[in-house]
């Protein structure tokens, strides 16, 4: 008995772990990658953000801890500013200033979406082509 109780607790803490991570994703597709999409495209002239994978690349340079990374992402998309931001100047001036997401999405699941980049962008950041600046 004690056997299937703990299968079934380590199987739902799986699941639940699972569902975490896939709720992160989820929430940045449907909150995020309208503006930040996740790969670096042949053109660049139509982008509205930088590509995600160019945001991380900097916050991985001024973060290095995942810690780290996951806080300053939450408080820098609720509270944005150009004294804060890890993208280069130039693209700021490009793109602006990210508006806050204060009111779009709740700490919990700005929360959940700063971990998955964290664990798909700075643990094990994905195979890209082309420049890795900011807006590339």
């Amino acid at each position: 008995m004690k056997t299937l109780l703990f299968t079934l607790f380590a199987l739902l803490s799986f699941t639940a772990s699972v569902q975490a991570d896939t709720s992160g994703e989820a929430l940045f597709d449907a909150k995020c990658a309208s503006c930040h999409i996740k790969v670096i495209p042949q053109d660049t002239s139509s982008l509205i953000a930088p590509p995600i994978i160019g945001v991380m690349r900097h916050v991985n340079m001024t973060y290095p801890s995942q810690k780290e990374a996951v806080k300053f992402i939450s408080a820098y998309a609720m509270h944005p500013q150009v004294n804060k931001a890890v993208c280069q100047s130039q693209k700021i001036k490009r793109f602006g200033l990210m508006p806050s997401q204060k009111g779009n999405l709740s700490e919990e699941d700005l929360h959940s979406i700063s971990v998955w980049l964290v664990k798909n962008y700075l643990s094990s950041p994905p195979k890209q082509t082309g420049s890795k600046s900011c807006n590339n």
